[in-house]
């Protein structure tokens, strides 16, 4: 049985088709990226996991339940969220931030994972700071932290390395993974390829709402696959820490409509 799926789910917002009959599933202990272009429907496809966006076909499916029939508590047992958004309305300790993630916890017990995950992500030292005092990048640190103290079986984790440094993304998607490895299904929006393939057991690439692929990241992300969904003129060169992408941008040939490569950069 999948943590997390969707079955032919079919969402519209606004008059526009923002998933078009996507499968998609994650199983325990399993990390899976899901990439594509702005728009592609990354962020739609995690919210209807979290319950957060409603379906107009097809079912949101956490822990072989349908999200739509399941209790806020047993949702939040199931799978924890972790949306782009950064903003936290109170200068709040970044302790008490984190512990937000365990509500179902005594305060001490809540507390005390949240101390956890800050050290897990590297913010042990910013536990008794105020979020409003902290840089983007530490904020972002406090949140993940919060969706890691949750103990839930499964993270929805949406572009959680956008705006962070090098050294950052890297330990973020470290963290990731050694919770996939610790046996939670974890589904991780992405945009940075190169890490995708590094870090993904499988990747699925949506384009128009629509899956374009779903395999392990070298069969999804094959150069045709980048060409035709990013407009990329791509390889794969083997590094000495996984796979590295030399890519350049396609440009519309002059009068013919043919597609020509940039230089790889």
């Amino acid at each position: 049985m999948s943590a997390l799926e969707l079955r032919g789910a079919t969402a519209v917002l606004g008059g526009r088709t923002v998933l078009d009959r996507v499968g998609l599933s994650v199983a325990a202990g399993e990390l899976v990226a899901v990439v594509g272009p702005n728009g592609a429907g990354k962020s739609s496809a995690i919210r209807a996991l979290a319950g957060l966006l409603p379906l107009n076909g097809g079912q949101a499916m956490l822990g072989g339940g349908d999200v739509t029939g399941l209790s806020a508590r047993a949702r939040a047992e199931r799978a924890a969220y972790l949306p782009q958004e950064r903003r936290i309305a109170w200068n709040l300790p970044a302790v008490e931030v984190a512990a937000l993630g365990a509500p179902f916890l005594t305060t001490a017990d809540a507390l005390a994972r949240a101390r956890s995950a800050l050290d897990e992500v590297e913010a042990g030292h910013l536990a008794d700071r105020g979020v409003a005092e902290m840089s983007g990048g530490e904020r972002a640190r406090v949140l993940l932290a919060r969706a890691l103290a949750t103990g839930a079986a499964a993270l929805l984790v949406d572009e959680p390395i956008a705006g962070l440094d090098p050294e950052a993304q890297l330990m973020v998607l470290e963290r990731l993974k050694a919770r996939a490895a610790a046996g939670q299904a974890v589904l991780v929006s992405l945009h940075d390829l190169a890490l995708a393939a590094r870090f993904a057991d499988r990747v699925v690439v949506l384009d128009g709402g629509r899956v374009g692929a779903d395999a392990p990241p070298m069969a999804a992300l094959t150069p045709e696959t980048m060409a035709r969904t990013f407009g990329l003129a791509a390889r794969w060169v083997e590094g000495p820490d996984g796979p590295l992408l030399s890519s350049g941008r396609y440009s519309e040939a002059s009068g013919s409509g043919a597609r020509r490569a940039s230089s790889p950069a």
